[in-house]
């Protein structure tokens, strides 16, 4: 940066450009790795997904060399809490897979903090499905900033409703079972579940690989401390046989 003059942005739009045509240096590093599973920690400036195309080419390249590859896009979850902020993220989330062009996972990270940045519009599953983004355009127009661009938030929201691609997985990193279904999610979409390495049994490959699994538990945590939760839901698994029950919650009980 010192020596091209070169600003943070301008400083990794570079270092980017200089992997991709140095790629041969980064095979020989990653062939010392064999039978590895390899977490690539990218830079968080959103220009390299969006628009630029160095990090799209170098992910083609690594496709070539016979890597599964799947981006994880991590979101704080406290834009949920603002309605505005969180049609930008939809629309970052959705720029960035119609460029990287690889299988992608969205992830709403640090959920065990979302009530410190104030109270959600809707329930934590409006978020993450993203059921029909314009029931966020009447919380716009209480912003007296927002509400001029009526028609411009329209049509912001129309795009993210008519691609139909953008949704996410809730990540609380203090919660195992919460870390496990992000992993879970990431193996189905990278491939690694069908490999050798992984466990075989059909529940595992039912769960995993095909998905088999209730959405309903996927965002109860959230629910629970959100105090959304009316009811529980206990899954016991008896061979091939999964059986469920449904009981309400007495609160105060």
């Amino acid at each position: 940066m010192d020596t091209l003059k070169l600003g943070p942005n301008g400083g990794l739009i570079y270092c980017i450009e200089y992997l991709e045509k140095n790629i041969d240096w980064l095979q020989t590093q990653l062939c010392k790795f064999k039978d590895h599973y390899l977490l690539f920690d990218c830079p968080g400036q959103v220009e390299l997904y969006t628009h630029h195309k160095s990090v799209k080419n170098i992910f083609a390249q690594l496709l070539k060399w016979d890597f599964r590859l799947a981006a994880v896009h991590l979101v704080d979850a406290h834009y949920c809490c603002d309605p505005s902020k969180f049609v930008s993220v939809l629309l970052t989330s959705l720029s960035t897979m119609l460029q990287v062009e690889l299988p992608h996972v969205n992830v709403l990270s640090k959920v065990d903090l979302i009530q410190q940045y104030g109270k959600m519009a809707f329930n934590i599953d409006f978020y993450t499905d993203v059921l029909d983004v314009e029931y966020l355009l009447d919380r716009l127009q209480d912003d007296p900033f927002t509400a001029k661009f009526k028609q411009f938030n329209k049509a912001l929201c129309g795009v993210v409703d008519d691609y139909s691609l953008v949704s996410f997985n809730t990540l609380n990193i203090q919660d195992r079972d919460s870390i496990l279904r992000v992993l879970k999610v990431v193996d189905k979409a990278n491939g690694y579940v069908f490999g050798d390495a992984e466990k075989r049994d059909l529940y595992s490959l039912m769960s995993s690989a095909v998905g088999a699994e209730f959405e309903y538990l996927k965002t109860a945590d959230v629910r629970e401390r959100c105090g959304k939760l009316p009811v529980a839901l206990s899954v016991n698994c008896d061979d091939h046989l999964i059986s469920f029950q449904v009981r309400r919650v007495v609160q105060g009980a």
